[in-house]
């Protein structure tokens, strides 16, 4: 019986000069074969790695900015800083943000045009509490966030209307909110109230590590009153006695705590720009308006609501 010999490793200096040699013949596979032993490889041999490809083309590059985000080392700060400075790559400015020293960022600012790019400042930037944040540049949640993680307070008045205010946008966003797997620990648990939204238990989580029991002590009243109003409300009992899949059911319920959540806000939280939304949530949560499907429509999973 005859035997096939194994393949032996080829050595990692060998792999890395086949890579850059760009007439070698060979600069695919050995950046496959890099890329497939990176992990494995020791510090040493990862540098090497790292910098070989900082000087290859785009999608090299883009690979190599993951990888030197979770490893960096200040050795490479002058070259990410002139490929930073000449591309603006995307996954360029997470490292950039992260490590670079804060007297560049902030001269830099203007370059970050990331979604999320001035969280990740922020997060660095706030630790001086001289630094001004700001708030139109951060959603309510991150906000929050920032607040926690920098070691700032904020006051029970700013808390009630940032809390109250992310319950608002909860209510009219047409994204259908996900909510958690805690659904059935309240007194109905076939009522989906505001606490079930993500984004309210992500709001509550940040009041909780800033210290504002009493903004939840009086969101837990108000829920369990929106709760009630829904129980007894006719949409819930009609969609009850209705022959509903699972889909349709969630969707209904969640509906209805938009709607009835939204009711139940103090008008200061109202914008005369929710009305057209409100209406269509109404009809959606009474079940009058359906979704028109034809053979064009894509249906978006995270975006599932015709408004």
């Amino acid at each position: 019986m005859r035997y096939r010999k194994k393949k032996r490793n080829t050595p990692i200096a060998t792999l890395i000069r086949n890579y850059k040699d760009k007439k070698s013949g060979k600069v695919t596979t050995s950046r496959e074969e890099i890329q497939w032993r990176f992990h494995c490889l020791d510090w040493k041999d990862q540098k090497k790695i790292m910098a070989a490809f900082l000087e290859s083309g785009k999608k090299d590059r883009e690979w190599v900015y993951s990888q030197i985000f979770g490893n960096w080392d200040d050795s490479f700060l002058p070259k990410v800083k002139e490929l930073w400075e000449t591309y603006h790559e995307f996954k360029c400015s997470w490292s950039v943000i992260r490590y670079f020293p804060l007297k560049y960022i902030s001269e830099h600012m203007d370059e970050f045009t990331g979604d999320r790019d001035y969280y990740f400042i922020c997060l660095r930037l706030a630790k001086n509490k001289e630094y001004i944040i700001d708030e139109e540049r951060l959603s309510k949640i991150d906000y929050l966030s920032i607040l926690y993680h920098t070691g700032r307070d904020l006051s029970i008045r700013e808390a009630h209307d940032l809390f109250f205010g992310i319950v608002h946008d909860c209510c009219i966003n047409h994204i259908l909110i996900t909510r958690l797997e805690h659904l059935g620990e309240g007194k109905r648990s076939d009522v989906i109230t505001p606490a079930n939204f993500l984004e309210v238990n992500l709001a509550i989580y940040y009041l909780r590590k800033l210290d504002k029991f009493v903004i939840l002590y009086l969101f837990e009243i108000w829920n369990q009153m929106v709760e009630e109003a829904i129980y007894n409300s006719p949409e819930f009992k009609s969609i009850k006695r209705e022959d509903l899949s699972d889909y349709e059911y969630e969707l209904r319920r969640i509906n209805l705590a938009k709607f009835y959540a939204y009711q139940m806000l103090e008008n200061k939280y109202k914008q005369p720009s929710d009305d057209s939304v409100i209406e269509k949530l109404k009809s959606l949560a009474e079940g009058i308006e359906k979704t028109n499907l034809n053979e064009s429509t894509v249906i978006d999973e995270d975006n599932p609501l015709p408004f």
